[in-house]
């Protein structure tokens, strides 16, 4: 039974949010994104698994470094990221994101364990994404980001149909899939980031969030399509709250108000002395 699929709206929220606190890749215990090595079951980040074949957890100085896997191209259709005037542009929220080659025979799925949902209900996730090229390779390329929702242990796989194009199949055959919309990414260039919103409906308390790069609809011809990604802490605070007042300390516009107030009476009192 293959999944329900939804496609991505941009800006549409659901009532519900998943929240994921390390959508930024900030925490790991392995390599340091964006050096050598860091594959990204190599950087292990937290709360994350999966992550096999030509996946990495790199950064803005990662990605325009030439020495690094994979190299890609800048904005400037040709020129390469690793050019200071042509560098592949970083995440609007900054940081560490994923990278990961959408060609179906070098990718692999990877998950976040979620916690405390509700069964049957559907819930938004929003992300941003970019695509680019590897750099040395040409062609016109699309691709885009596939996105599960199921119990612990799903993944996304991969299964030749011939003509040299692969399909994928979700492993929770009562698990709930998404698709942002299609990017067309041109040759030698990149299509930039953007944010989008996926909408997923959960079938147990506990299930993982799975993330699978699809280039050229599952062409296998080695261009090759690349994805990137960054989800930041959606769903989790990202304002600190302010102080709280004391006990004995009135809040600031509380004083700010009684202030005002005497100031008034006291302008009212002079402008009509006989008032008490």
């Amino acid at each position: 039974m293959v999944p329900a699929i939804a496609m991505a709206t941009v800006g549409a929220r659901a009532d519900n949010i998943l929240t994921v606190t390390n959508g930024d890749f900030s925490q790991y215990s392995g390599v340091a994104p964006g050096t050598n090595g860091d594959y990204f079951n190599s950087v292990n980040p937290t709360g994350w698994t999966g992550g096999g074949g030509l996946i990495f957890v790199t950064n803005y100085a990662g990605i325009n470094n030439p020495n690094l896997y994979l190299p890609v191209y800048g904005p400037t259709a040709g020129q390469t990221a690793s050019i200071p005037s042509n560098p592949f542009p970083n995440s609007p929220i900054g940081g560490n994101f994923v990278e990961a080659d959408g060609n179906p025979s070098y990718e692999d799925s990877f998950s976040y364990q979620l916690s405390g949902l509700t069964v049957g209900e559907t819930y938004s996730l929003s992300f941003f994404q970019a695509f680019g090229q590897q750099t040395g390779f040409s062609s016109a390329t699309t691709n885009q980001w596939i996105v599960g929702l199921g119990v612990p242990g799903s993944v996304f796989n991969t299964s030749a149909i011939g003509n040299g194009y692969d399909s994928y199949t979700y492993s929770d055959s009562k698990g709930s899939v998404a698709t942002t919309p299609l990017a067309n990414v041109p040759n030698e260039g990149i299509s930039p980031w953007n944010q989008v919103t996926v909408s997923l409906k959960a079938d147990a308390s506990n299930d993982v969030l799975t993330f699978l790069a699809w280039g050229d609809n599952g062409s296998t011809v080695n261009v090759p399509p690349i994805a990137f990604l960054d989800i930041a802490n959606n769903g989790a605070p990202s304002v600190v709250p302010l102080p709280k007042a004391s006990a004995g300390c009135l809040p600031l516009l509380v004083v700010v108000g009684m202030l005002g107030l005497g100031a008034k009476r006291l302008r009212s009192k002079r402008a009509n002395p006989a008032t008490v």
